[in-house]
Parts: C-alpha cells; sequence; structure tokens
C-alpha cells in the first residue's frame, strides 16, 4: 500500500472469543483501495470468523474496524453492505426454483421491480463478462453459472470491498480464468477484494499483498508475486509442507471395480441423472474423477458406495461380485471403503464422540472385532477408543481432549479423522468424494499421500475431485464427468488442464476424445 494513503478497510487488534478460545487474537489488516488482497491459512486459522466479523455475521469482542479511517460497527451483513461491503460465500445461498433474478432481488431493496432487477443484472454481467440470462431458473445452470449469480448479486450493491471465500473451488480453469479477469476489472475501477483461497498459484498470480494466519493471530504478511507456493505453504504452517511421494506405483493388478453401462434417473427434480456409465479400476490404480460440481458426482458416489443401491446387480461389480443392490454395509464387508463429501451431517454425527462416530461406521462391517456375545466390547476394554486414538495419532488429527465431539473440530481435522477411519481398515476399494475440500495444505499433503500410499499397498482407489492440483498430484489415470457422463480415461501423464477443461464443458465424443489424445 501507498505510504501515507488511508486505507479502504483497517481492522485494528481485532479480537473474537468463543468463551475462553480466541479465534482471532488482536488481528491488524490494512486493505487498500484497489487492491486484491489474499488472507491466507491453514483450516482453524480464523480465516473464517474474520470475515464474518467484517460482514456483520459476528460481533468482534474486542478491537475495532475502520472504514476509510473511520471507526465503524458493523452489526449485520445489511449494514456491511450499506457501508459497500460485499461478500461472495463458498456455500451459495440460492433457491433452485427460483429465477437468476428472483434471487437477486431477495437481497435488494423491495420497491425496486423485478422488471428493473432483470435489466439491471443483465447490463452488470455484460459488462464484467459474466454472462447471465435474468429469466434462467437456477435449477437449470451450472455451479459456474450460479457462482456468477452470487457475484453479480453483490455487485449491484456497489461495493467498494468484496470479500471472496474460495471463488475457484468449483470452477474449471477456463472458468476461473474468466473469474481473473472480471476481477482485474474490478481492481481498475478501483474497487479491492479480499480474497480467501487455498490454491497458491492462483494467489500468486493475481494478488497484490497477502495476510497469513495460523492459530487466530496474523503470523506474516508478503507480496505474493515474490513469493513461491512452497514457501507461502510454509508461511501459513509454519513448517514445510511436504510433496507428494506417488513415483513407484505397484504393477496394475486384477479389475477390482467395474462400472458397466450404468443408467440412474435422478432422484429429485435437482439431482442428475447418470446417463450410460461405464468405467473399470485396477489395483494399484488411482482413478481420479474430475468435473465441475453438480454434474453427478454425488450420484456417481451413490451408485459406487451403494447408499442408493440401482437395479442392475450387474451394473457395479467390486472384485468380481455383482453388488448394484447391495447396499453399503454389504460392500463394505467385501473390503471397500467409503468417504462422501458432506463431513458434518453424513460423514460424522457433529454431536457424537469421535469414537462413537467411529462404532457407527464400522459396527457391521467390523462387528467380530466390537461385538463379544452380542454386547459391545467397547463397554469393557474400549476397543473402538484405541482405534479412534490410533487413528488420531497416525492422521495427526488436532483436537480439543481424548475424544472431542465431531463437530468441534476444524473442517480439515475432521476430514482427516474420516479419511484415516476408512484407511485404518485396509480397503482393498477406496472410493473418496472431495478428499480435501476447503483443507489447508498440511491437511491436504497429509490426505493425499495416504491415499496415493494405499494405491501402492496394492488398492484400487477411486477419488472424485473438483480441484486439479489435487487430481495431477495423486491420479495414475483421469476421467471428466459432465452432465451425468463419463468421459473415458487417459493416463495421468496424456491429460493437460486445457484437456480437462474441454471435457468438462461436455466434449465427449469420440471426436473430442480422439482431439485430447492428439493435442
Amino acid at each position: 500500500m501507498t505510504s501515507g494513503a488511508t486505507p479502504l478497510l483497517s481492522v485494528r487488534q481485532l479480537t473474537k472469543l468463543f468463551g475462553t478460545f480466541g479465534a482471532c487474537n488482536a488481528i491488524d489488516l490494512d486493505i487498500a483501495p484497489g487492491e486484491v488482497h489474499a488472507l491466507l491459512g491453514e483450516n482453524g486459522a480464523g480465516k473464517s470468523t474474520l470475515v464474518k466479523m467484517l460482514f456483520g455475521v459476528l460481533e468482534p469482542s474486542a478491537g475495532e474496524i475502520l472504514w476509510n479511517g473511520e471507526a465503524v460497527r458493523i452489526r449485520s451483513p445489511g449494514e456491511a453492505r450499506k457501508l459497500g461491503i460485499g461478500m461472495v460465500f463458498q456455500h451459495f445461498s440460492l433457491f433452485e426454483a427460483l429465477t437468476v433474478a428472483e434471487n437477486i432481488a431477495l437481497s435488494l431493496d423491495p420497491k425496486i421491480s423485478l422488471k428493473e432487477i432483470a435489466r439491471e443484472a443483465e447490463a452488470l454481467s455484460k459488462a464484467y463478462g459474466l454472462p447471465l440470462d435474468p429469466y434462467a431458473h437456477v435449477a437449470d445452470l451450472s455451479v459456474g453459472e450460479r457462482q456468477r449469480i452470487e457475484i453479480v448479486r453483490a455487485l449491484l450493491q456497489n461495493p467498494q470491498l468484496i470479500i471472496l471465500d474460495e471463488p475457484t473451488s468449483v470452477l474449471t480453469p477456463q472458468e476461473a480464468d474468466r473469474l481473473f479477469e472480471t476481477l482485474a476489472k474490478l481492481k481498475a475501477e478501483g474497487r479491492s477484494v479480499l480474497y480467501i483461497s487455498h490454491r497458491l498459484e492462483e494467489v500468486q498470480r493475481i494478488c497484490d499483498r497477502a495476510t497469513v494466519l495460523r492459530h487466530g493471530e496474523v503470523t506474516g504478511a508478503c507480496d505474493p508475486r515474490q513469493e513461491t507456493p512452497s514457501s507461502l505453504a510454509r508461511m501459513m504452517v509454519g513448517s514445510d509442507v511436504a510433496g507428494i511421494q506417488r513415483d513407484d506405483y505397484c504393477a496394475l493388478g486384477d479389475v477390482s471395480v467395474e462400472i458397466a453401462n450404468l443408467s440412474v434417473s435422478a432422484r429429485t427434480p435437482f439431482a442428475v441423472s447418470l446417463k450410460d456409465i461405464s468405467m473399470t479400476v485396477r489395483s494399484g490404480e488411482v482413478l481420479a474423477i474430475a468435473g465441475v460440481a453438480g454434474n453427478g458426482q454425488g450420484e456417481l458416489f451413490d451408485a459406487l458406495s451403494g447408499e442408493y443401491p440401482v437395479t442392475d446387480d450387474n451394473a457395479i461389480r467390486l472384485r468380481g461380485k455383482a453388488v448394484g443392490r447391495m447396499g453399503i454395509n454389504g460392500r463394505r464387508l467385501l473390503g471397500a471403503g467409503f468417504v462422501p463429501e458432506e463431513r458434518l451431517g453424513h460423514a460424522a454425527v457433529p454431536t457424537m464422540t469421535l469414537s462413537d462416530n467411529l462404532l457407527l461406521a464400522r459396527y457391521y462391517s467390523d462387528r467380530k472385532a466390537f461385538l463379544k456375545g452380542g454386547f459391545l466390547k467397547v463397554i469393557a476394554n474400549s476397543t473402538i477408543k484405541k482405534a479412534a486414538k490410533r487413528i488420531s495419532a497416525s492422521m495427526d488429527v488436532r483436537k480439543s481432549g481424548d475424544d472431542p465431539l465431531a463437530g468441534s473440530l476444524s473442517g480439515g481435522n475432521l476430514q482427516k479423522f474420516i479419511v484415516g477411519r476408512e484407511l485404518d481398515r485396509q480397503p482393498s476399494i477406496m472410493i473418496v468424494n472431495q478428499p480435501t475440500w476447503g483443507v489447508d495444505a498440511g491437511a491436504a499433503s497429509r490426505i493425499r499421500q495416504a491415499l496415493v500410499d494405499l494405491a501402492k499397498a496394492g488398492s484400487a482407489v477411486v477419488v472424485i475431485s473438483q480441484d486439479l492440483d489435487e487430481i495431477f498430484e495423486v491420479a495414475s489415470s483421469i476421467a471428466v464427468i459432465s452432465d451425468g457422463r463419463l468421459s473415458q480415461s487417459y493416463p495421468a501423464g496424456d491429460m493437460t488442464r486445457e484437456k480437462i477443461g474441454l471435457l468438462m464443458g461436455g466434449i465427449h465424443t469420440g471426436h473430442a476424445q480422439g482431439q485430447a489424445h492428439a493435442h
């Protein structure tokens, strides 16, 4: 920032306590007009708490916020918007049954007509290179288009500061490039952006300055363009982040996972139908399935895991056995492990302890270990608690107390426990949906290495992920899902981001696949 210039936004000694726990401790931060400023840190570092205070979702326990040099109190998102602060959250708040214009209208003055909102939204979307049809229903839009709605909705309120939380996590490479062009336009207009991302390469590409948080405190600030991804990661975690060791994959063995011409109708009006999907995964292989969110990833995971069995028993085979109509427990007994996308509520019950969550996941498939004479062994000898401690130690799960509630862990630490819970069974087949969603560099590295090591030991691994960095780090082969269709798989070494981006756009013809090989 230029010496002597008044920052657009400053925080001084900003603190937020939850009981005696300090989520943010005496944070100082300046954001200049016309600056793209990165906010970096591990899961649980205090980033979300900080931006919620800036947007009026949380009230500070101490310290002050200054806007154009004047102290302000921001007691609600409405007050933040009036001040000139807009925010696009990582998880969208859109009603799928409403149109684009109707969704935008919900956050604007009710006196403004829907027709006027539609006209302004369309003009603004064109001006910033974020094309939208204001009369389209949200349910019919891609995730990238839905994000455009959130950004246009924020821009319609003419903010001077826009907070973006993990904005590219749901975008194709081409969509991300378009977003970066939009940010450059905002910057040229003198607007500021506070940019939260775990993708350090893009922080280097678009951000002017970066502030790093660790354990709720500012531990450093830098010009990210003068750093490397490794040095930025080191600032975030306080030590070097290990690279993924993925050489020396074992020779591929027998087919462990096989899908043949699987079609599944959408279960809800807003779900995606699976269309004639075929794939094979061999022991020793990591097949990574790329795709933009909302293109059938969840439906494919449900079919593979048996959470929603399919009508054709032979459509899915695990280790040679037809399992299409088999439920999740039967598939676990065949040696399969599953990690769903949603941590809280799906993979874990937030109000139960880690050991009780472990028991829920394994009481059926591992009942010989935990049952004796019809009674749970855990009552007598804490077998399950010992297993929970073992998993926490192997995955470096950082927690308060020996056996805390799942909901008390940060997202990254809970994800490490959930992945570790499945790895502890040493599954011969592992199916994981978004293994490092919203997880910091250190936790992501540990999870990815564990999946690679499992394949090296001879298991078949399927990783469904929207993170292309992750896909290239772990995959031995890559396929792309788009609108419920799965491309053929390609050796990871033959793929590029551009080829994946084209396949994400729905190009699945033989001609397009030939092009992907030829590029």
